[in-house]
């Protein structure tokens, strides 16, 4: 019986084995031609439908590269919106000046995509690991068109993978590349959450105070971009939105604007739903904190697990949910699935599919979303409930894979008769 086993057992993982290996095969030549594609879309070999998004590129962010060439950073712009580090995401074209700046910045976000497949194979290979990451990167990425090549979000999540690929083996490496990516656009913070190693903790107040204070130093205006979002509306395409975008086709007033660099809702009772917003986020971060009071199984695995829920939780609820923040939970959900005892394929799968109804509604239809018809409140439903249920999925996985669950209470002993007294019948 035991060599049945045994030989059964061996020939499950010879199969597993030469899956992986023909997997693996498949996968550089997937990522080569997804990546290519996206090359073409966003130089304009090829036209993608739907309005220009390199405009971005080209126009926004070539503008504060001069800005931040002269030493400050954009002080008088209220669209400059992000930590003092995502300078360095702008004038890393300055890097390959044989390039017009959109076309640098294209190759760069490129290289920094290859970067993290690279990261994810890296952890997937480990004993206990799986290609599955890898490849939710090489086929997540695509989904949401041109746009993940147009805005430096991709070059940050490249960050934030890195920082939970490290934080079993290297946590001093993982806090201090959290709070880079920090720096670079606040939520890769969250990724401490699911560390429990005090030096990666450590290290990332170091980093982050040490880096902070540099550019504090050394630029004027570094945190000015602080004071740039105090009367923001509530993005179109936010969970928030939908109350909006219902109540446009029942007569209500308001606007829908162009405003600090997005597409806003303006108008009566606006300010009483982004402060619901606001209390929801703070509502996602209690969880959290109690999750991280109560959980005492920590796997290899849980950083990543609580990175992807917690990214997840402040994504839904934040006032702005524009398209390129899927590639943040796409690169979580596939570092999540670079370990084969984490479950958390159903919310990557959500996220997948979340994606790929963005790309309908940014860029393709954005207009039908803007003119609150059919077509863009279908679609809005759609992808935010998708987001909804990926998050609420998650977070049920986290807390039943880290938290104990409590042990019923022992039932009362029944007292034997001749111990209460009570006479024995013969």
């Amino acid at each position: 019986m035991k060599s049945s086993d045994g030989t059964e057992r061996a020939g499950r993982e010879h199969v597993e084995t030469t899956s992986a290996g023909r997997s693996l095969a498949w996968l550089p030549v997937a990522w080569c031609a997804t990546r290519l594609v996206l090359l073409l879309w966003v130089l304009k070999v090829w036209v993608f439908p739907g309005p220009d998004v390199t405009s971005d590129v080209s126009v926004i962010y070539q503008g504060w590269y001069e800005v931040l060439r002269s030493g400050t950073f954009p002080l008088n712009d209220v669209t400059w919106q992000y930590p003092p580090a995502a300078a360095t995401a702008i004038l890393s074209p300055g890097l390959l000046p044989f390039f017009d700046y959109a076309t640098a910045f294209f190759v760069l976000v490129c290289v920094a995509d290859l970067v993290v497949l690279g990261v994810l194979l890296r952890v997937g290979l480990r004993p206990g690991g799986t290609p599955r990451g890898a490849w939710m990167w090489v086929a997540g990425v695509p989904l949401l068109g041109p746009t993940v090549y147009a805005r430096y979000d991709l070059m940050v999540t490249a960050v934030a993978v890195a920082a939970l690929a490290a934080a079993a083996r290297h946590p001093r490496v993982a806090g201090a590349l959290a709070a880079l990516g920090a720096l670079l656009k606040v939520w890769p913070a969250l990724l401490l959450l699911g560390i429990r190693r005090r030096s990666a903790w450590a290290a990332a107040v170091v980093a982050g105070v040490v880096l902070a204070g540099a550019f504090a130093l050394s630029m004027p205006g570094a945190f000015a971009f602080l004071t740039f979002q105090r009367d923001r509306g509530t993005e179109v395409e936010s969970l928030g939105a939908l109350v909006f975008h219902v109540a446009r086709n029942f007569g209500w007033d308001g606007q829908v604007l162009l405003n600090y660099g997005s597409v806003e809702f303006l108008g009566p009772y606006v300010d009483w739903v982004s402060t619901g917003a606001l209390t929801l986020t703070g509502m996602a971060f209690g969880w959290l904190l109690l999750w991280r009071l109560r959980a005492t199984r920590f796997e290899a695995h849980t950083a990543a697990d609580a990175a992807f829920t917690a990214v997840l939780m402040f994504t839904v609820t934040s006032r702005v949910i524009s398209p390129q923040y899927m590639v943040w939970l796409i690169g979580l959900g596939a570092v999540c699935l670079c370990f084969r005892a984490s479950r958390m394929g159903l919310p990557a799968a959500l996220v997948l599919a979340a994606s790929a109804v963005t790309v309908l509604e940014f860029p393709l239809w954005f207009a039908h979303v803007v003119a609150s018809d059919t077509l863009g409140v279908t679609l809005m439903f759609v992808r935010n409930g998708l987001l909804v249920a990926a998050a609420v999925a998650a977070a049920r996985v986290l807390w039943r894979g880290t938290v104990p669950r409590p042990e019923p209470a022992p039932l009362p002993e029944r007292p034997s008769a001749r111990a209460s007294g009570t006479p024995v019948s013969s």
